[in-house]
């Protein structure tokens, strides 16, 4: 698999002199199509900045920020803007749906923004809503369905198209352990597919669904390692028997 993330000593500074912050500190890594990996670390080590940065939503400080191969730090706001658009998905806590639309009609709008004619967006958006098993809720609006359904109407919006970067800050936070699970499973699965996937996460037991861990504390990535066993490794002892 092709690197779609890089990170390469990326710092992140607010504020100057006595008030200064150092949100990140010489940050490195690498996340290949394919991969799932969790951020975690306690409240102001830098998760949210990191993905921010990863997300061309904000500019590092300093060092190098590659997305599918091309220095974001070079680009003009209308390209990020658009590389965004494209290339980028965002699943958030909050699901961020907007409440006037129906399911398919949130998932359909990235792609009629960025010059998809509407009956094609359409289509391409009820493939994605199908994938989630939710085609028969396509017609729904986001308060008639469930916190479950609604994060899922967000998966699908954010891989929508043709997608090489899907972040999710704190995507099960709404969420109950049950339907946490099942976004998480989602999650993987759709990274399975090329999708290169970040993660942030206060959940070590959310977090063993990912290919990999990378620990922040005071900016600094101070570890990165193989989660714990998962759910899914009692299904694979069982078969390898």
């Amino acid at each position: 698999m092709t690197a779609q993330l890089e990170l390469r000593q990326v710092s992140k500074v607010y504020g100057s002199g006595p008030t200064e912050v150092r949100a990140l500190d010489r940050a490195d890594l690498i996340v290949e199509g394919g991969e799932l990996v969790a951020v975690m670390g306690p409240s102001g080590s830098g998760k949210s900045t990191l993905l921010t940065i990863a997300g061309s939503l904000e500019e590092a400080s300093s060092g190098e920020v590659l997305v599918a191969g091309t220095e974001v730090s070079g680009m003009s706001g209308n390209d990020r803007a658009r590389m965004r658009r494209r290339a980028i998905g965002y699943v958030f806590q909050d699901f961020n749906l907007l409440v006037g639309l129906t399911a398919v009609e949130n998932v359909a709008l990235p792609l009629e923004l960025d010059g998809v004619r509407a009956g094609t967006a359409r289509k391409t958006a009820m493939r994605a809503l199908d994938e989630l098993g939710l085609s028969a809720r396509a017609g729904r609006y986001p308060d008639e369905l469930s916190g479950g359904e609604r994060q899922r109407v967000a998966i699908a919006r954010a891989v929508v198209g043709d997608r090489q970067l899907l972040l999710a800050d704190e995507p099960t936070g709404a969420l109950d352990s049950v339907n946490g699970e099942a976004v998480m499973r989602l999650l993987r699965a759709t990274c399975r597919e090329g999708i290169a996937g970040v993660m942030v996460t206060h959940d070590a037991q959310l977090a063993s669904w990912a290919d990999r861990v990378v620990f922040l504390r005071d900016g600094h990535i101070v570890d990165q390692t193989a989660p714990p066993a998962g759910p899914e490794s009692l299904l694979v002892t069982e078969t390898g028997r």
